[in-house]
Parts: structure tokens; sequence; C-alpha cells
């Protein structure tokens, strides 16, 4: 339903967002039959396409033709879709999407693999691209977000972080990407350098907003609507805004210790998660989510008059009000 209603938001962009799915398809397509099933497999558990819609939005201030937006905006998608690959290897984990993982369907050698195929693809597509400044974003973007992946690594199970270790992770986890999308829409779209820099700024608070928010629904949605069992986060070590806002809660530390010992049993997780959906916390990691979301909209209402203003705010609310 959310999906669908975020469809709806950019109905007039369907034709183009068919052409960047064609293209997606294609990119993926190899030699090798295992890379094909494996990289399809990613692709069919399909996703919101968010980073190609922000690239098509961003580059309609400018220039827009599809022929030739489409080569920015499938890497960036190429480049989401290979780190969701890694991220599972590294998080162990077996559910996405509601469907098996590339590294459960097969294994971790085969998902590692397959990331990095994707990963090359992405640097191939893109080489149509005439413009050296995009390229060099989309190799700082790569670089950025390989260090966030270490970074996320580092901070597995470490209770000891502070807030500021969380948004430099998921700045690199997720807001990176977006800033990207909508910065290199610009840049390819011919937008003035004034405009590049409000697109980009929205895009990184967007990102910010989007990665809080999933972050909140990893305790507050359920099983069924996330696709896996909610608190996945947690159990495979990753402390979100949530649970640092919760970490010295005299109630929640009993569970915390059993999740680190990995002796948290199903009754205790669901117990743990009505004691986080009605605790303070859900409340005042929306509110931080809203700081982002409002920042956004300030670097829309700077934008010129056109009508894509309006679909940049309305995906952005889409974003920071999502139940899952």
């Amino acid at each position: 339903m959310e999906k669908m209603k975020l469809k709806l938001l950019y109905a007039d962009l369907k034709s183009d967002i068919e052409i960047i799915e064609t293209e997606l398809e294609k990119a993926l397509n190899s030699s090798s039959h295992l890379l094909n099933e494996a990289s399809l497999h990613l692709l069919q558990a399909g996703g919101k396409r968010i980073r190609p819609v922000f690239v098509l939005l961003s580059a309609k201030f400018g220039d827009y033709q599809i022929e030739r937006m489409k080569h920015i905006a499938v890497p960036l998608e190429l480049i989401h879709m290979a780190s969701l690959v890694h991220d599972d290897v590294i998080d162990d984990s077996n559910m996405r999407r509601g469907r098996r993982t590339v590294k459960a369907q097969w294994n971790n050698r085969v998902a590692m693999f397959t990331g990095d195929f994707i990963f090359a693809r992405a640097l191939e597509y893109v080489t149509i691209i005439d413009n050296p400044r995009a390229h060099q974003i989309l190799a700082r973007t790569m670089v950025e977000i390989c260090n966030g992946e270490i970074i996320q690594i580092e901070d597995k199970f470490r209770m000891d972080q502070h807030i500021k270790d969380y948004f430099r992770r998921i700045k690199r986890k997720t807001a990176l990407l977006i800033e990207s999308s909508c910065e290199l829409g610009a840049v390819v779209g011919g937008v003035d350098e004034q405009n590049i820099r409000r697109l980009k700024r929205y895009g990184y608070f967007v990102g910010m907003s989007f990665q809080i928010i999933d972050d909140i629904l990893d305790f507050t949605a359920t099983d069924k609507e996330l696709g896996k069992p909610a608190g996945s986060d947690l159990l495979q070590g990753n402390i979100t805004l949530p649970m640092l806002l919760l970490k010295d809660d005299a109630t929640m530390q009993p569970y915390l210790e059993k999740v680190m010992a990995g002796t948290l049993t199903e009754e205790e997780r669901l117990k743990m998660l009505q004691y986080v959906r009605r605790s303070d916390a859900i409340k005042q990691a929306t509110a931080v989510s809203d700081k982002y979301l409002q920042k956004a909209l300030k670097e829309v209402a700077a934008l010129p008059n056109h009508p894509m203003k309006k679909k940049l705010r309305d995906v952005a609310l889409f974003i920071g009000k999502r139940k899952f």
C-alpha cells in the first residue's frame, strides 16, 4: 500500500520509470547464468526506486532528456542494490522485502561476487556521460559508501557509541546516495550552480530523515510489513537511534544484555518490541527525523517556481511520514 502511494506521487513519470526498469534488467544481464539469476532475484524483489526518482525530479529543473538521464538514474539504483547484497552478508540477513536474500538463496561467496558485479555494471553504465564532474561525484559516493560499510562493522554491538556516531554512519549508509542522486540529476541536467547546491542539500536532509524513519519502523512495524523480524537491526548488532535513546533505560537493560549475548528468546523479542513501541524513544527519534524533513522542505521552498517543486515536497513528506 505504501509503495503504491509513493508511485501515485510521481505518476506523471511512469513512462520514464518504466524505461529505468527495463534498463536495470538490461544492465544486470551477464554471460554467467548464476550471476543473472542472483542479480534478477534482487531486482524482482522490487523497491521504491527512490534514487532514480530523485535523479529525474532534480533534472527537471534543467534540460530534461530521459535518454541521457537514464545513464545516471540506473547506476545510482545499481549502487544501492549492490550495497544491499553486501549488507545482507555483513548482517547475516536471510530475508529482505519478504524474499530470501541472495546470500540465503545461494551463499556468501555468490552474494559478494553478485554485489561486485552490480557495482561494476554501475560504473560501466555511466561511461556514456561525458561530464567529468558527474564521474567524480559518483566515484566519491562509492568510496564513502564503502567507508560507511566498514564503520557499520566497527560499530556493531557497541553500546557506548554516541549519537554523532550514528549520524555519521547513516549519512554514509543512506543519505549520501540520495544526496548524490539529486546532485547528479541536477549536474547532468544542466541546472545552475545555486540550485544544484539546493537540490544536493535537499537530498541529504531527506536521506537522513528517510534512514531515521527506517530505523524507527524496524521496531514499530510488524514482521509482515517489514518482510523480516521486527527488531532485526538490533539483533544484528546495529545500534540505531531509538536504541541509543533507550540504552540507559533500566527496563531495557536486561533485553540488551541478552541481545549482546545472543540469548534473546522469541517471547522476549516480542516483549521488548512492545516496550520500545510504548517508550518516548520513538517520539524523540521521530522528532529528529522531522527536523531533517523541515530542513529539506526549506531547500525546496528556495527553488525556482516549477511543477516539480510540489513533487519534491510531496515525496519528502511521504518519506518522513510513511508507516513501513
